[in-house]
């Protein structure tokens, strides 16, 4: 019951996720910044605040997985699965600091998302069995 709720709303889901992550990300300079700083001498935002990463990452990662199950074009596929792979890499190099990235480069995947399911849930949705995955 839940999986079909989820398939059949992933790009709303997903849609709605990364405008969440969007908002978390623009939210964290403004939020913390100030007070951490004054607090704390920049030490940044809080575990509990970063956690919220992961918990979008995952949920993302559901909502692109059924979306591109569900979508009939094939560049929509690659395109949802490039957006969310760019975003988790450059969550994961935010966490494990692989490469100096500049914070706002975790917009351009985010963004991407969101336009991407709102794309999707309009133009390339497929009713069952219909998925031939045509360009």
């Amino acid at each position: 019951m839940v999986i079909k709720l989820i398939g059949k709303r992933s790009d709303l889901i997903g849609a709605l996720v990364s405008g969440l992550c969007l908002v978390h990300c623009l939210a964290t300079p403004l939020l913390f910044l100030a007070k951490t700083c004054s607090d704390s001498h920049c030490i940044g935002a809080p575990n509990w605040w970063k956690f919220f990463d992961s918990i979008f990452l995952v949920l993302s990662f559901i909502a692109v997985f059924w979306s591109s199950k569900n979508s009939s074009k094939n560049w929509m596929q690659l395109s949802l699965w490039f957006s969310w792979s760019t975003l988790a890499f450059v969550v994961l190099n935010e966490k494990f600091h692989w490469f100096a990235l500049a914070e706002f480069y975790i917009y351009f995947p985010t963004l991407a998302l969101v336009f991407l399911h709102i794309y999707n849930r309009k133009y390339c949705q497929c009713d069952t069995g219909c998925c031939a995955h045509t360009s």
